[in-house]
């Protein structure tokens, strides 16, 4: 059997950059709904309760994968009281 000897970063230059940038984006919006949550002393359920969501809901948002609309960063946003992302002007 033949191995194929690839590198990360090899696989990592195959994804394209746009690809690269929205999952950079992703986590970096669920990183900061976490750190907003622990702030606020929030566990899944309470933040999911006090928004009118499931705890599931929150689980996908805070697994880096969810597509945020710009409504729901909005929404969380003015839940928090602080910016969710910010956009350079």
């Amino acid at each position: 059997m033949r191995t194929v000897n690839i590198s990360l970063q090899e696989i990592f230059n195959e994804i394209p950059r746009e690809k690269r940038e929205e999952t950079r984006l992703s986590f970096a919006i669920s990183n900061r709904l976490d750190a907003l949550m622990r702030e606020k002393g929030l566990n899944k359920k309470q933040f999911a309760e006090a928004i009118g969501k499931r705890p599931n809901e929150i689980t996908r948002w805070l697994s880096g994968e969810h597509n945020f609309t710009i409504s729901t960063i909005a929404m969380l946003s003015s839940f928090f009281g602080q910016p969710i992302i910010s956009v350079g002007q």
